[in-house]
């Protein structure tokens, strides 16, 4: 048997019984020559369409429910209540498209994004093609993975491979896919109003942020497919 974690293979043991000598952990892997730092954010920006100057602040993956989008949304709000300052540059994307029976998702958040009145700073987009991807992740300052449960987390690896921070859920294999206060900030439980605080803090703090952009790319470095196919 082999899983994606410690937390993982220790679930196989201790809730199917599994005999540990048959038990391996090998993470998943990241493609480390299509996610890299690239040209920079600057180019990034100007290929994604987005200002140079703005706060941005990036989901990536399935909208349903348990990927945390909500968390995301509700927390922006929190942030352009009480950091003002940053409304007029901040820019949040929810980049993806509804899953399985979550097809009334989207609409349903684009719904709660009018009523709480943050129409001007969150933009919702489509799935994009892969190879645009990295392009996306490049252009924010930060990518957020809210998710109620993650077997491990790969688009926090694809972010922190291209150069990007990453605020994640202390869930799952987000714990092994971002290193907490070196490639980024795990959240422990979903309140909007303490991921808000997170989020105002690293917008606030340019430096703190190159630290764990660089802090980012090393940590990914030790996730490629090499690593994953040496592992199997």
């Amino acid at each position: 048997l082999i899983a994606n974690t410690d937390a993982e293979a220790a679930s196989l043991v201790s809730l199917y019984e599994a005999c540990p000598d048959n038990v391996s952990v090998v993470s998943p892997g990241v493609n480390l020559k299509v996610f890299t730092a690239g040209a920079g954010k600057a180019a990034a920006r100007e290929f994604v369409g987005l200002p140079k100057d703005a706060h941005i602040i990036t989901f990536v993956g399935r909208i349903q429910p348990h990927k945390g989008p909500e968390v995301l949304i509700r927390a922006v709000a929190e942030l352009v209540s009480h950091s003002p300052h940053l409304r007029a540059k901040l820019i949040t994307n929810i980049i993806g498209g509804a899953s399985g029976a979550n097809q009334s998702e989207v609409e349903r958040l684009k719904e709660l994004v009018s009523w709480l009145h943050i129409d001007d700073v969150v933009r919702f987009a489509p799935p994009v093609p892969r190879v645009e991807l990295p392009q996306w992740y490049r252009a924010a300052d930060l990518v957020c993975v809210p998710s109620y449960s993650e077997s491990f987390g790969l688009v926090a690896l694809e972010a922190q491979a291209c150069g990007t921070p990453v605020i994640a859920s202390a869930v799952g294999g987000l714990r092994t896919a971002v290193a907490d206060g070196i490639s980024g900030v795990l959240v422990d439980g979903h309140n909007p109003r303490a991921w808000s605080s997170v989020i105002a803090r690293l917008l606030q703090e340019p430096q703190r942020r190159v630290l764990l952009s660089m802090g980012a790319y090393e940590h990914a470095s030790h996730f490629g497919w090499d690593a994953t196919s040496r592992g199997t």
